[in-house]
Parts: structure tokens; sequence; C-alpha cells
């Protein structure tokens, strides 16, 4: 099969389309064949050399990609409920950027209809890292909610689910991007300096919790504006949050869940936007979009 990948960590450079034994389904497993994948910082982050430490060692050359969409075409033993033939997204810990990846079949959601491919591919890690950040806050109804990188995938679905719960939500993103926001539902502020007063212009009284997917100074003007920092999530600072006392994601990815916003999508109830896509050889080009850490929604690879 051909994959992105890289034999060495490196810059986006080391990505290089590479012909690739393909993954074979064993029990429990279904192999799919992938039709789109999503980029995110955690791809660029597994290029450059870092692994979380529940992946233990990993061969090189190492395929990054862990959301993606496609259809079925193996499946193990023991399995119900999939079969070759059927539209799929879903999510792995690694290897999505391939033309075959090999999940559990547990880790796989029907595709409806209505969704593209594009979107499919990359919806996973926005909305399953958006709902369980917004769980860990508590957020109750009527309370605010800062969110740092409105705009990109996580903060377009934290936004949409935070108004369904009843919460009000403020968010930073670049001028350009504030339309987009309100027509989610946020009320939109430029980031950098002075933010924290123009929150406050905002909400005089403060804001209740923040999710911060720009870290640095977003995170400490989150810090200053929200009372309790167990009620400040951060995407990004993963090294700084102990010692701040502040949360970083907790909680396992679902089928349910990823089902469930895909059929929002489908019915029109849930917006998703797709930056660009790129071909499988421009998975380099693709990651030197997401470094800029600037954009409206998600980058997908199309294989």
């Amino acid at each position: 099969m051909r994959a992105a990948a890289f034999a060495t960590p490196g810059g986006p450079e080391v990505l290089k389309v590479m012909e690739l034994p393909a993954p074979q389904a064993g029990p429990g497993q279904v192999r799919v064949r992938v039709r789109a994948a999503g980029v995110q910082p955690f791809d660029a982050a597994v290029r450059g050399g870092w692994l979380p430490p529940y992946l233990g060692e990993v061969d090189f050359p190492r395929i990054p990609g862990n959301e993606f969409a496609g259809v079925v075409d193996q499946v193990g033993a023991g399995v119900r409920g999939v079969a070759a033939g059927d539209e799929v997204l879903g999510f792995s810990r690694l290897f999505a950027y391939a033309e075959y990846v090999v999940v559990d079949a547990a880790d796989v959601a029907p595709k409806p209809s209505g969704v593209p491919w594009e979107v499919a591919g990359g919806l996973t890690a926005g909305v399953q890292t958006a709902e369980l950040a917004l769980d860990q806050l508590g957020l109750k109804e009527g309370e605010t909610l800062l969110v740092h990188g409105a705009a990109g995938a996580v903060g377009t679905a934290a936004a949409q689910i935070a108004r369904t719960r009843g919460v009000r939500v403020i968010g930073t993103a670049r001028e350009v991007n504030h339309d987009h926001l309100r027509e989610l539902g946020a009320e939109p502020v430029v980031y950098g300096e002075g933010l924290a007063d123009r929150v406050r212009a905002l909400a005089p009284g403060g804001v209740d919790a923040a999710l911060d997917g720009a870290g640095g100074h977003a995170l400490d003007v989150s810090l200053e504006l929200v009372a309790d920092p167990g009620r400040v999530v951060t995407l990004v600072e993963h090294g700084r949050a102990a010692g701040l006392g502040v949360q970083v994601t907790r909680g396992e990815r679902t089928a349910e869940r990823l089902g469930r916003y895909a059929r929002l999508y489908a019915e029109g109830r849930f917006a998703w936007t797709v930056r660009r896509t790129y071909p499988l050889e421009a998975a380099a080009d693709a990651h030197r979009e997401i470094e800029t850490g600037h954009g409206r929604g998600k980058i997908v690879l199309t294989v």
C-alpha cells in the first residue's frame, strides 16, 4: 500500500509517500480502505519524534494520523455488525495516512450518506476532544465559556456543543473569522495584547471556564479571568498544566460519540468546515499549514 510516512523524525520534509506492507485484520478488527484522513497538531508532534506514553515503541517508518473515513474491505473473526463494503468513519492510534488502516471494530461508526468523505475523515478529533473537555469543565446553563482558537476544529465543535447546553461562548480568533464564530453562536474577540480587557468588556464579571486551544498568552489570560484554575482545560500546554493547576483532556474516544455528530452533520444540525484538502503525496504541505497555528476548520488528506 501507499502511505505517507517518515523514516527519521524531523520537519515536514521527512514525510514521504512510501510503499509499505498492507496491514491485515485480526480477530475483532476491521480493515478500512481509507478515503480521507484528518490532519492535526498531534500528527506534527509525532512526526517530530514525540510519542505519547501509551503507544510504547513504534517501529520506523512511522505512519502518522489517527482519524479517517473509508470503506471496510476486510473483517476479522468474531466481528458483528460491520461488513465488507460498509462506509465508515473512525479513529486509530496512528497509521491513518495510508491506503489501508486496521482498527478494532468498536472504533468505527457508520458514515451517513449525507456526509462527504473529507468531512467524515476529519471529524473525530474535533468533536471527541471538544465534548470530553466540556464534560470535564462541568459547565452549567447560563455560565460563560472562553474558547481560545475558536475557529479551529476543536473550537468550532466546542462552541456549538456549549451553545446547545445553554452556555454563553466568547471565542478568540482573527477578525477574518469573526462572522464564522457569530454563525456558531459565539461572541468573537481578537486575540493578542489587551485580550483580557476585551473579554472583560463583554463579561465584566469574568468567565466561568476556559478551553485553551492556543497556549502561551491565551492560557495566561484564561488564568487571569477564571477564578478556579481547575475550570481551565488546555489542549496544548501539557507541560505547564500540572504546575498551574489546570486540566488536560481526559477520557476515551467512542464510536457512539463520533457517529452521533456525523448524524447531526447529515441532518444539518452541526456545522463543520474543511479548510483545505491535500492529496496523500502532499502530506508535508499539509503539515506545514497545520503548524502555522492559524486557519478556520480542518485540514484533510485525500487518499
